[in-house]
């Protein structure tokens, strides 16, 4: 049975094209058909003997398994190529922080070598379904691995929201705007609006208003099945924007109101080297642990 592995480069970056190419030639000689994105194949192609196919001439349910490189957004967007195909997603970090990826460049001989030998674990990541209406009309749909946030555009001084969790309104406020993010993305947008970062095992959803003139502006952290709800209010029209991942998004009129509840389709993201959560973030964020002396045993 042929085997398909989707390649996601960083195309504006030599480096993750390099990289990438090296990749593709590798799995082609492991009997492995890569197989490229219709907008990045003419830039993965270049100067390549390999085959490499195009994801449409290959089904998207075909594809066993999608590698990254680049940084956290170039994950994010083959999070959008491969929704829906169940195939998870393994990255190799070319890029600054890269939480989402899993190997580094030094290690990418060994990352391919573990792809093509099926030996990694898969975490399943939470997402969110976000929906958009106005006047009792759905007017845009979506969906998001980190967050969707829900901000001031243009010009406009601050945006008037009113808060809901599960059918209640919490609070309304002038403010910059709100993020509701998923515990992938709590060290995202999220963790830079003061928001609690998530362990990823925890199931929850979270909500972190941006700048609030408010007395009460805190952090909230709901049940997973919980409904949250933004509705933009104030008399006048004005200007305010949805954006999902940084990627997806509309503008939204006074009277919007955005839901986000848990989708019932998760991310999956590969895992070679499982450790504690807490060994990522000190290694993503070069957080400071200079005196830890761990456990100690009992003396006889």
């Amino acid at each position: 049975m042929s085997r398909y592995m989707l390649v996601v480069s960083h195309t504006g970056r030599e480096e993750a094209l390099e990289a990438s190419r090296l990749v593709i030639r590798t799995l082609a000689q492991h009997d492995v058909t890569p197989v490229a994105d219709a907008s990045q194949y003419g830039a993965l192609s270049a100067g390549l003997g390999a085959e490499l196919a195009q994801l449409g001439d290959v089904a998207l349910a075909d594809i066993e398994l999608g590698i990254v490189l680049g940084g956290d957004g170039t994950i994010l967007f083959a999070a959008e190529l491969l929704r829906g195909s169940g195939a998870p997603l393994l990255g190799v970090n070319l890029g600054h922080v890269g939480f989402l990826a899993e190997s580094e460049r030094e290690d990418l001989a060994l990352t391919v070598e573990h792809a093509l030998e099926k030996k990694y674990e898969v975490d399943e990541r939470l997402t969110l379904d976000v929906v958009v209406a106005h006047s009792g009309s759905e007017t845009f749909r979506t969906w998001a691995l980190n967050e969707a946030t829900v901000e001031k555009a243009g010009g406009v001084r601050m945006v008037e929201l009113v808060l809901e969790v599960d059918g209640r309104p919490v609070s309304s406020f002038g403010c910059d705007g709100v993020v509701l993010s998923t515990p992938t993305g709590s060290t995202a947008y999220s963790f830079s609006a003061g928001g609690p970062v998530v362990w990823p095992q925890v199931q929850a959803l979270v909500m972190v208003p941006l700048s609030a003139h408010a007395l009460f502006s805190r952090p909230l952290v709901v049940d997973p099945d919980s409904t949250l709800a933004v509705e933009v209010a104030g008399r006048d029209a004005q200007d305010a924007v949805l954006w999902c991942d940084g990627r997806r998004g509309c503008e939204l009129l006074t009277g919007s109101r955005v839901t986000v509840t848990r989708s019932k389709e998760s991310v999956r993201l590969v895992r070679i080297h499982p450790a504690p959560f807490s060994d990522r973030l000190v290694r993503k964020f070069s957080l400071p642990v200079s005196g830890w002396r761990g456990p100690q045993k009992d003396q006889a």
